[in-house]
């Protein structure tokens, strides 16, 4: 045979051009597998949600503080319209005892603010809420009542969910999760509709009470509550016995 094989040598200077040609596209492929998968496994993540926690930009905010279903400051914006702020204390702990008795009043307060996707919250400074001088007290419209209706979604702690952790639900967030409820962080409970869009909605028992205790074995677990859901403004409240919720398996 007339047939000539290339030889390496491995003390030469260069290897033999078919072999060295043969080694750039072996080398070249792997590179471009390598970026590749790099990009898969990037853009096949779910992204992050657009939440925002303005840690360090302590503001001062004015509304009204509404404590039900959860602790309220209604602020009026350019429009008139009120903005919701849900208000939780520093740390993981709510706001209850920082507005006890002061539904419907006028009020300052500082605080950092929280948000996702629309909603709005506040991390109040302890001791800065004071009433206004000229305190008045507002009635609070009635809720408008959405009949009863059984969800499957999440229960979150609603201050890392909203901006302060991100992601702030799922497995890998239960412990914190736990923690913030049990301190008095109102929990959320996140779900959807039919056509694939995301609810939020406050969770209370069926008076209206807190259910934060009663609610931590099953905190970022899928769920299912069936209960009576209203809506005040653009907050949404489910109202359900935590004995009736069911671990959907």
């Amino acid at each position: 045979m007339n047939k000539t094989e290339e030889f390496y040598i491995g003390y030469q200077p260069r290897a033999p051009r078919n072999l060295a040609n043969f080694i750039r596209r072996i080398a070249a492929g792997i590179v471009v597998a390598a970026i590749l998968i790099a990009l898969a496994l990037v853009f096949g993540q779910n992204r992050f949600a657009l939440s925002f926690f303005d840690f360090g930009n302590v503001r001062e905010f004015e509304g009204i503080v509404r404590t039900a279903p959860v602790p309220l400051l209604q602020v009026p914006d350019a429009t008139g319209a009120a903005i919701q702020y849900a208000l939780v204390a520093e740390g993981k702990h709510g706001a209850d005892s920082l507005v006890a008795g002061m539904d419907g009043k006028r009020v300052k307060l500082r605080g950092t603010e929280i948000r996702r996707d629309g909603m709005t919250m506040i991390e109040v400074v302890r001791g800065s809420v004071r009433v206004v001088l000229q305190a008045e007290t507002a009635n609070a419209a009635l809720p408008e009542e959405l009949g009863i209706h059984a969800l499957i979604g999440e229960i979150v702690d609603s201050k890392c969910y909203l901006g302060v952790m991100n992601p702030g639900h799922t497995k890998p967030h239960r412990e914190c999760a736990a923690r913030c409820i049990s301190g008095g962080v109102p929990p959320l409970f996140i779900a959807r509709d039919t056509a694939g869009r995301t609810l939020r909605l406050w969770l209370v028992d069926v008076d209206g009470s807190p259910v934060n205790q009663r609610v931590l074995d099953l905190v970022a677990e899928p769920v299912e509550i069936s209960g009576a859901i209203a809506r005040r403004g653009d907050q949404f409240v489910l109202r359900a016995d935590p004995a009736s919720y069911k671990r959907v398996y």
